[in-house]
């Protein structure tokens, strides 16, 4: 198997593996121990995010430790570098995925998901008005349309409910989150001074670290960490954090093998897989109105973050006419 193909099933295993993060995070939500008491259904999301950072970045010291790098994030920490991917771990974690998990409790992890999935647009935005990386006008024309019918998406089940109304909002902040962490990271990471898989060790880390020390204890949530340590939940977060932390890593390398733009536009299929994982797991209905917003936000957040020359099949057209 040639280099570009290993990228693509990269590409691909990443959105497969965060879908299937997101379904199991939706399950554990949904069990006894995290909906015996209102406080407890409210509290339930934060403390399973803690949990989920914070045994992603034991799985990530494993996988360090195995390359042979396990103190070598650590050290960077207090680098230049450092300090952006640490500014991109707290967007990416403490409100990025904060956000998405509360999502993902009031919505629906296939809601959720296919949500969520505008947040490549989204980071294109903030590089073009930060960074100045220009847009095309077919990049504009992308980014319209993710807008559109993430809206559409968000508003197509009639009069909302309170709880629908939160997790809209709540996706929004995720969306925010992981759009300014994209941007913050690519710009960490851009002199080469630290490695995809050091930036992961240390967004985990300090994401957990976030929680532990300042979220958790300001909504007083530290009897229900004590709770979840002594019960089988515990374990199955384990799992779920292996698979989050396996679809980062089929990301980045991903993005080293085929780059950025192909990596985020099968990245962001998880929305996708969520939607058929959900009605495997969970028999979720699939209706043909959630599948068709879902493919649009896909397709215009792929068409907003693409170069222009990868663009080319929008022009078929105007070259078959050159070349007629």
């Amino acid at each position: 198997m040639n280099l570009k193909n290993k990228g693509l099933w990269f590409g691909l295993f990443s959105g497969f593996t965060w879908a299937l993060d997101t379904v199991l995070i939706g399950i554990v939500l949904s069990s006894s121990l995290m909906v015996s008491t209102e406080q407890v259904i409210f509290l339930a999301p934060l403390v399973s995010t803690f949990f989920h950072d914070a045994l992603s970045s034991l799985w990530m010291m494993v996988y360090m430790a195995i390359r042979g790098e396990f103190t070598v994030p650590f050290k960077k920490l207090f680098t230049r570098s450092g300090r952006f991917v640490i500014l991109g771990a707290l967007l990416g974690g403490p409100v990025g995925m904060t956000g998405y998990v509360l999502a993902v409790k009031y919505l629906g992890a296939s809601l959720s998901a296919s949500m969520s999935a505008i947040y490549p647009a989204v980071g294109a935005l903030f590089a073009f008005l930060l960074l100045k990386d220009r847009l095309s006008v077919k990049n504009w024309i992308g980014l319209f349309i993710s807008i559109l019918f993430i809206f559409l998406l968000g508003f197509s089940g009639g009069t909302p409910s309170e709880s629908y109304i939160l997790g809209f909002t709540f996706i929004l902040l995720s969306i925010f989150g992981w759009g300014m962490e994209c941007v913050i990271l690519a710009y960490g990471m851009k002199d080469d001074e630290i490695s995809p898989e050091q930036s992961l060790q240390i967004r985990q880390l300090v994401s957990s670290v976030t929680y532990g020390a300042l979220i958790l204890p300001f909504f007083k949530a530290y009897p229900l960490v004590g709770e979840v340590l002594v019960s089988s939940e515990v374990f199955f977060i384990a799992v779920i954090a292996l698979s989050g932390t396996a679809s980062y890593v089929f990301y980045y390398n991903a993005i080293y093998t085929i780059g950025p733009t192909r990596a985020m536009a099968l990245n962001i299929s998880y929305s996708a897989w969520a939607i058929f994982l959900s009605f495997i797991i969970l028999g979720t209905p699939i209706t043909l109105k959630l599948v068709f917003f879902s493919i649009m936000i896909i397709v215009g957040s792929i068409i907003t973050v693409a170069k222009p020359e990868e663009l080319r099949w929008l022009n078929f057209t105007k070259v078959k006419r050159r070349t007629a």
